[in-house]
This record gives C-alpha cells, structure tokens and sequence, in this order.
C-alpha cells in the first residue's frame, strides 16, 4: 500500500521543496554555503538542523512564509510568521488602509483576493460591474465568489468575457505558477476544478514555460449593448510578518478606452439616482 500522506520530518520537506526548485543537494548547499554532507543529514534525519539552519534553507529555497511555519513546526520551533484573521482588532489600522485603496479606485472596480482567488471585498464599481454581468442565482449556486470561478465558470462571467480563451488561458497559467511557488493543496484542488469545466483545452493542464508574460491582463467584456474594456494589475504589500497580509492581492480594473470609463460613470450615476 502507498503511503500518500505528506511529508512530516523538516527532512523530508526539505528535500521536497528542493526538488519543487529543481536544486541538486551540491547546488542548494553551495547556494547556502554550508556543506553538502550536512544537508544529507538534514534531509535524510541523520542530524537535526538549528532554527537558523531552517531559515537559511527556506531563504534559499525561496518558501513563502506559511511553508515556513510549516518546516519551523517540523522541527520543533515556534514559528515566526502570524496569521491574523481581517476581522482581527490588530487589523482594524489595515482594513481602514483597505478601504481607502478601494474608495479610491471609484468608479472602476477593485477587489480584494486571499491566497486561493477568493474575493474577500469589493468596491462599489466591482459591486455595479458585478451586478450588471452576473446572475445572482448562479452567484449563489456557486458557493462563497471566488475570481477564478467567476471567470470560467460556464455560466458565470465566461459568456460576457470576448476575450474569454486569452483571459482564461492567462489566469489558469498564473494559478499554474501559483501552485508552483506555494503547493499548496488547495490550489491544486481550485485548477483541477478549472481544467474539468466543459471546453477548456488540454494544454492548459501543463504549466508553460514559455507563454507571454504580458504586463498586465487585458479582458474586454460585453452584456447586451454594453461594452467594457479593461485591463487589470494586481497589487500585493510589501513585506508583512502576517501571512494573512502576505497571501493578499488587490486587483484593480482600468478602462481600456473613453467608452468604458464612460460607460462606469453612467453605471455609478444609475445607482446614485
């Protein structure tokens, strides 16, 4: 019988975040100058590496800072990332610095997005935007709105996108390089529910090396008359000691073009009547 279960040694996770990096033992100890002998140890269990040791190798191997945690509890330290809930009192300066980020987006549409493309919140224009594309039944049978579903979801904002393959094709790579910076399970199970959804091409199951990377996202979307031309930026903080902080995006919608700006004025005017 195969055990599936993940690794649980600081050892074994090294070893497995190596090789995520694609590091040999002789690359990864010249890279953390330490020696290659003594990171056999580490990864096989025959030696117990220090705090530091840990830290240096997470550094190296560039782990985000829940993993961090993560090979810090393998071997038996504190960790030194927090995770604090939004909702949290030592959040309140934060979410006040939140709002205000969105207020000024108006009347573009702004939202904010956990790890896993989960939109936490929302100004006023994603709200109006939202509200114009989307089907509230369908909104609801898709469970708590998640940015990556929204899009490629059949019946959710795929009909309304133009641009649907290039879009989808773009953000299904970045989930992609997403899984492969954090491997994080649940992001896995969010891409593999992507790639089952009807008419997604085969070769989006495979990461690619050499797709485009342009500078930012352009999605045109169209609602009966209505055209909007966006392209979007994501923005992400600096480098907080919270992991809640950390794992956090800002996408922000632009228009493309005076008829769109357009077009979310008179949006924002409607609601305002």
């Amino acid at each position: 019988m195969i055990d599936e279960s993940p690794p649980s040694s600081v050892g074994q996770l090294l070893r497995l975040w190596r090789e995520r990096r694609r590091l040999s033992q002789l690359a990864l100890a010249l890279e953390a100058e330490i020696s290659s002998r003594h990171l056999s140890f580490v990864e096989t269990g025959r030696s117990h590496p220090s705090r530091e040791m840990v830290l240096l190798l997470a550094e190296v191997l560039d782990v985000p800072p829940r993993a961090r945690n993560d090979l810090l509890a393998a071997a038996e330290y504190a960790p030194i990332y927090r995770e604090s809930g939004l909702d949290a009192p030592e959040m309140t300066q934060f979410r006040r610095a939140l709002d205000f980020i969105l207020r000024q987006q108006e009347p573009y549409p702004a939202i904010v997005l956990d790890r896993y493309w989960n939109i936490l919140h929302m100004n006023e224009g994603a709200g109006r935007l939202f509200g114009l594309l989307l089907d509230p039944a369908i909104v609801a049978a898709l469970g708590p709105p998640n940015a990556m579903r929204l899009v490629c979801h059949p019946q959710a904002l795929r009909p309304c996108i133009v641009n649907w393959e290039a879009t989808a094709a773009a953000l299904i790579q970045w989930l992609h390089r997403d899984l492969l910076r954090s491997a994080d399970r649940g992001i896995r199970l969010l891409l593999d529910e992507l790639l089952a959804y009807p008419d997604v091409p085969r070769n989006w199951r495979a990461l690619d090396l050499d797709a485009p990377a342009a500078p930012f996202l352009a999605i045109d979307m169209q609602k009966g008359g209505t055209h909007f031309r966006f392209f979007t930026t994501l923005t992400s903080l600096g480098t907080p000691y919270d992991i809640t902080l950390h794992e956090l995006r800002i996408e922000s919608f632009f228009p493309a073009d005076d008829a769109t700006e357009t077009e979310l004025r008179l949006l924002r005017a409607a609601a305002t009547t």
